[in-house]
């Protein structure tokens, strides 16, 4: 009879990667994942140092989109590097606490999101919904009391589905066929019954729902406030204030949910690895211009940010 590998003496894990793809379609991701890693560090970077260094942004809105970025940038560094070095065949093998590490701070980035972005709705529904009640409301204290709520769900969760997927036993080449430790990859190279994996994940999927669900029950009555206003000028701002967060929402719970409704369905390496670019890449990439093109103050912050760079560069 074969032995089984068991946790404990597994040591490495081994990432395909993109390896069973043609070369060109590997040169051409190498060159996307490289290109998307640099503009979200800069894009991400801006926003942090903009709202720290602006005055004017010193308000609980931009106080979580501070927080926003970073996560992206926890997020994205989590998982691209090593992406990027599986390219390459000596960077494919990672160690059992580095795939361990990486998994955790990966699912600590994604529960951190999703609360917050429900914090950021509820941030967006006091300022419209209740403009006079809004500045006694989300006081400093307020948001920092929500950052620590959000971080200790966000702990917990990641701490949990990191012992029951890496307490699992291991076998086989211990291939996994992705470029990151994703859950799906996980569970096809462990050789145990998952069904705790499972069960936990779908109760996770089920609590996840009221997440969103807040969300929609803010926007219909921050819709129905801003339909409500007189002013067609004070609807636009109203509309570009919640814009940005919207369109967020829409594209990291449209993923989420995507990943979720097929979880019982049979997942291919190659529906994985594509589907994981939106989520590990694609959004982490796209939110710093999703909040900041439309968003005037942002602008204004960034271009002064700009300017100050530009002038320390000179004076050094």
């Amino acid at each position: 009879m074969k032995r089984r590998e068991t946790t404990s003496n597994v040591t490495m894990f081994f990432f395909l990667g993109f390896s069973d793809l043609s070369l060109m379609t590997q040169t051409s991701l190498f060159v996307f994942f490289l290109l998307s890693y640099v503009l979200s560090l800069i894009g991400n970077s801006l926003i942090i140092l903009a709202i720290s260094l602006s005055p004017p942004l010193h308000s609980p809105m931009y106080f979580f989109l501070k927080i926003l970025s970073f996560i992206e940038l926890l997020s994205i560094s989590s998982t691209v590097p090593k992406a990027l070095q599986s390219f390459f065949q000596l960077g494919r093998s990672i160690s059992f606490i580095g795939c361990a590490t990486q998994f955790f701070v990966f699912i600590l980035a994604a529960a951190c999101e999703c609360a917050l972005l429900t914090v950021m709705a509820f941030d967006r529904y006091m300022a419209i919904c209740h403009p006079l009640r809004y500045m006694s409301v989300m006081t400093v204290r307020f948001c920092y009391q929500l950052t620590l709520c959000i971080s200790v769900f966000a702990i917990g969760n990641a701490i949990v589905e990191c012992f029951l997927i890496f307490s699992l036993p291991f076998c086989g080449s211990r291939c996994v066929a992705h470029f990151f430790c994703d859950i799906p990859p996980m569970l096809r190279i462990a050789c145990a019954n998952t069904f705790i994996v499972q069960v936990y994940q779908l109760f996770i999927s089920a609590s996840s729902t009221m997440f969103p669900l807040l969300i929609f029950c803010s926007y219909v009555q921050i819709l129905t406030s801003i339909f409500l206003l007189h002013s067609a000028e004070s609807r636009q701002k109203a509309f570009v204030t919640c814009g940005s967060h919207l369109v967020s929402v829409i594209i990291f719970f449209g993923t989420a949910g995507f990943v979720h409704l097929r979880w019982d369905n049979p997942f291919t390496s190659y529906d994985d690895r594509m589907l994981a670019l939106s989520y590990c890449v694609i959004i982490p990439t796209i939110n710093p211009l999703i909040y900041s093109l439309k968003n005037k103050e942002m602008k204004i912050a960034i271009r002064k940010l700009n300017l100050k760079i530009i002038d320390f560069q000179d004076y050094v």
